[in-house]
């Protein structure tokens, strides 16, 4: 500071302010400040007399006791040739925050004294400030645990408990029946900011959550329509950001919506403006007679209705996801163990006759579990024009499904190598390319290049399991190409 057209020394409560600036703030060099100021040492006791910050200071322990205890604001003694003082820290009336202790060789004088008060306040100031800010992480720590936890309720159908979940911090956040699913990819690095802008670009009115399973992934479930622009803004400001989103559903079908929006992302990585939307394209059971496919589903289902309802509800949400993710991922999502998702997969599997380790088995539960969640429960008593027809031969067999699978498979034709009779062997070898290199005679690196080589021909991902690849498997059972699946009385 200039005084008279020169320089001078700052004073020491002017070094002390420059203590509160946005550089310094550290307890540790205030207590090295003020040491090095008062000529001696210096030391901080927390609440309970444990050091801090600078060496330690003698302290008698009545005298100790008394400034912890709130009998004493401040005490000072001599010790031989040492002269030492010590104030409590923090506001009168309430516990201590600590004890502030000065030991030096000369006795104290009133800058001294005065000195070691106002570095107690400033302390006080930094401690409480520290504490605000840690109470305000640990705020934001429980609000993302309690917006994780209404996601992996959604994931499960329990709407109901997602909702009295939402309604006591976020009223009026799932007042809705349907909702969009966004998945936002970044660097993991910047997921935390990420995640703080999604929910500010979204006015906190969606549910925004860092991915349990993929690092640097955000999902957001939003009911409101305006969501999408926002977070098409936001992506398009960043680099190396993209946004998949699914088109909208029902809240009990968000599990649907998020391997929506996830598989939007391999489109959105590939896009200039680094976004895209779940293509809404042919899918096959729109191609299907919707109440034979509703019956058919109930009767492939039916073992699992001797289960108490949130058993069953239980082991439906985490087979759906099982099959549309790895056990890994559904174990991160859902809060569980990966043995506890194998072991209700494997009850899933026990009750339906069936096997899981046969892609088309995957792919006509997958078709039973999705038909259930869009359409409902089949009724009890089928009408009497359905209820004969309940195999999936039937339902595979219409003109319009095999006009499909047909015009699907023949985009193969073009490869002048055989493509489909690698992807065939493939899928019957459950997507394991060793034993289908093995029934081919060929390499097993040869079948996964065949099998990556058509995905852009199919548009749909095959070698990671899902949709895309049930739809492919469809495909192959509508045309003949696969042998039935066994299903325990209902191919």
């Amino acid at each position: 500071m200039a005084h008279g057209g020169e320089d001078r020394p700052a004073t020491w409560a002017e070094e002390l302010l420059d203590q509160l600036r946005p550089a310094g703030r550290d307890v540790r060099k205030v207590v090295a400040w003020l040491a090095d100021a008062a000529h001696g040492t210096a030391c901080l006791l927390d609440g309970a007399g444990a050091l801090l910050a600078g060496d330690p200071v003698p302290l008698a322990d009545g005298l100790l006791d008394g400034l912890l205890a709130g009998r004493l604001a401040s005490a000072a003694l001599q010790d031989q040739d040492r002269h030492v003082h010590a104030v409590r820290v923090g506001r009168p009336h309430a516990p201590p925050a600590g004890i502030l202790a000065v030991a030096r060789a000369t006795p104290f004088d009133r800058q001294a004294a005065e000195m070691l008060g106002r570095t107690a306040g400033v302390i006080d100031l930094l401690l409480r400030a520290h504490e605000t800010r840690a109470a305000g992480r640990r705020l934001e720590q429980a609000a993302s645990a309690l917006r994780l936890a209404i996601l992996q309720l959604l994931m499960v159908e329990d709407t109901v408990s997602a909702r009295r979940v939402a309604a006591g911090l976020w009223p009026g956040l799932l007042d809705t029946d349907t909702a969009t699913v966004y998945v936002v990819e970044t660097h993991p690095d910047e997921r935390d900011r990420l995640t703080a802008e999604c929910l500010a670009a979204t006015d906190r009115q969606a549910l925004v959550v860092r991915c349990p399973a993929v690092d640097g992934h955000v999902i957001v479930v939003a009911p409101a329509e305006t969501a999408g622009g926002a977070l098409r803004s936001l992506v398009g400001e960043r680099p190396h950001t993209f946004l998949g989103g699914s088109t909208r559903h029902t809240l009990a079908q968000t599990a649907t919506a998020y391997g929506q929006a996830v598989s939007a992302l391999v489109l959105a990585r590939v896009r200039p403006d680094g976004t895209a939307v779940y293509a809404e394209r042919t899918h096959p059971e729109r191609l299907m007679d919707p109440e034979v496919l509703r019956v058919w589903s109930g009767l492939l289902l039916r073992p699992l209705d001797t289960l108490p309802h949130h058993i069953r509800a239980e082991l439906v949400a985490t087979t759906r996801l099982g099959l549309e993710f790895t056990a890994v991922s559904v174990a991160r999502v859902l809060g569980v163990s990966r043995n506890t998702v194998r072991a209700r997969m494997e009850r899933v599997e026990r009750l339906l006759g069936t096997d899981f380790s046969h892609l088309s088995v995957r792919a006509a539960v997958h078709l039973a579990l999705n038909t259930e969640a869009a359409l409902g429960p089949a009724p009890a008593t089928p009408a009497a024009p359905v209820a004969g027809a309940v195999r999936l031969g039937d339902l595979l067999n219409g003109p319009a499904l095999r006009t499909w699978a047909h015009e699907l498979l023949g985009r193969l034709a073009v490869d002048t190598r055989d493509v489909r009779g690698t992807l065939r062997a493939w899928i019957a070898a459950g997507g394991n390319a060793e034993r289908a290199a093995h029934l081919l005679g060929v390499h097993a690196q040869t079948v996964r290049e065949h099998v990556r080589s058509v995905e852009p021909v199919l548009e749909r991902r095959l070698l990671t399991v899902g949709s895309d690849l049930y739809e492919v498997v469809l495909a192959h059972l509508c045309v003949g190409d696969l042998a039935p699946p066994a299903l325990g009385g209902h191919e």
